[in-house]
């Protein structure tokens, strides 16, 4: 197929970042391997970056459009609070107006949004005269209702304000609108994809919207499994209370493993709370919580490392598995949200998540098991690399992306013809 002229709305993107701003420069750097994107963002979080990462690696088929709200210019300044919510909302109006302007010059014949990541706010590009993509998106998945028991008030609180946005986000008719005016969703999670199909969606796939560069994987790969003990386990990511970090400590208490070592390494509100857990249940002497590190210096630990234990109870993505797993250590979680589309039984154990207690007893048996075990703990490391190589690479995934537009385009050429002959 002819080169396509794509436009994609990336409202996160930044080069050499995970999460949002990471899929939102993979895809479109992937893309534009095979065809000519343009690329809406904002100037105030990454220009400066990208324009440099560009100046040092060219992508001739790749360009940027950067606009900000004429009336709300400084959008980083509110984190991710519920004022920068608004803000992308409103954005992504203001988007579709310079969307039709610059279709008007180019005539895109697919347009695609990417970040934010998140189902339940629409995406005003599918207003556009050409077939529209949406996702990854994600956030429908909801911590199950047994677990909330271990919650702090604040964290309730939380969840029933997350519940309600949703709810109202699902009965925005531009939400409505966007599903089902979308030739194809990618939903990160079965659970956001059965809210999709709920609201009207026909053709939804469920992908992980996380992935690595190939360079990347190989030098994960590189990452021997140490020998002899302790076996270390090991979690990484904010101190939250949805990231389920009270229940791996409860079933490494549950496992009695006196030669082993459980790391966490990451900071936030619920730091305190775990550090207290530990002492109760007896493991303060095997837990390290080593705080927030830099990217190279968290590599390094787990790389010194034998498991992950990655235990969210509504995690959309769950990068940190997939970078677990490339360096071929097996990955505990549960089987719930984006690290369940990523894990498989070869590549470690997917926990059922009925109550706390079963899955703690269903975590500690886990860890028993790889700690006694040192053959396993090696097959599931090498299955595991062999899934993210074969299946998460970011080259991978922006080829099977082309592949879907060029479906896409062609079955709508087809209809066109149907419609009217003359159409070549």
């Amino acid at each position: 197929m002819k080169r396509l002229k794509v436009l994609m709305s990336a409202y996160s993107c930044e080069p050499g970042r995970g999460s949002e701003p990471g899929v939102g420069w993979n895809v479109a750097r992937e893309v534009a391997k095979y065809h000519d994107v343009w690329v809406l963002t904002r100037p105030d979080e990454s220009r400066e970056i990208i324009e440099a990462e560009l100046a040092r690696h060219p992508i001739p088929n790749l360009h940027f459009v950067y606009f900000a709200l004429p009336f709300w210019k400084d959008s980083m300044r509110w984190g991710q609070s519920g004022a920068m919510q608004i803000h992308y909302y409103l954005w992504q109006i203001y988007a579709y107006f310079v969307a039709r302007r610059l279709h008007r010059e180019i005539g895109f014949e697919i347009s695609h949004h990417v970040t934010f990541v998140k189902y339940s706010s629409p995406s005003f590009l599918a207003l556009l005269p050409v077939p529209f993509v949406w996702g990854p998106v994600g956030g429908g998945e909801s911590a199950p209702g047994a677990f909330w028991q271990d919650f702090s008030f604040r964290a309730r609180a939380y969840e029933t304000a997350r519940s309600f946005v949703r709810w109202i986000g699902e009965r925005d008719p531009f939400v409505y609108l966007t599903a089902k005016r979308s030739a194809a969703i990618r939903a990160t999670t079965e659970d956001t994809a059965k809210r999709l199909l709920k609201m009207g969606a026909t053709d939804v796939q469920v992908l992980p919207e996380s992935g690595l560069s190939e360079d990347e994987i190989a030098r994960l790969a590189q990452y021997e499994m140490p020998e002899g003990s302790p076996v270390r386990f090991i979690s990484m990511g904010r101190l939250l209370h949805w990231k389920g970090f009270h229940l791996g400590l409860r079933a490494f208490a549950k496992a009695n493993l006196p030669d082993a070592e459980y790391w966490l390494l990451g900071d936030g509100p619920e730091r305190e709370r775990l550090t207290i857990l530990a002492q109760k249940l007896g493991i303060a002497s095997q837990v390290k919580f080593w705080g927030r590190l830099p990217r190279e210096e968290t590599l390094r630990k787990l790389e010194e490392c034998h498991v992950l234990v990655h235990p969210s109870l509504h995690d959309s993505g769950g990068w940190v598995c997939l970078e677990a797993m490339a360096a071929g250590r097996p990955v505990i979680c549960l089987d719930l949200g984006g690290p369940a589309v990523q894990v498989t039984e070869k590549t470690g154990f997917k926990i059922p998540a009925r109550t706390p207690d079963e899955t703690v007893s269903d975590m500690a048996e886990a860890m028993v098991r790889l700690v006694r075990d040192s053959q396993l703990r090696k097959s599931m490391g090498r299955s595991g690399q062999l899934l993210v190589k074969n299946h998460h690479s970011w080259q991978v995934k922006g080829k099977r992306l082309v592949q879907l537009y060029e479906e896409i385009v062609a079955r709508q050429k087809a209809i066109a013809q149907t419609i009217n002959p003359k159409i070549v």
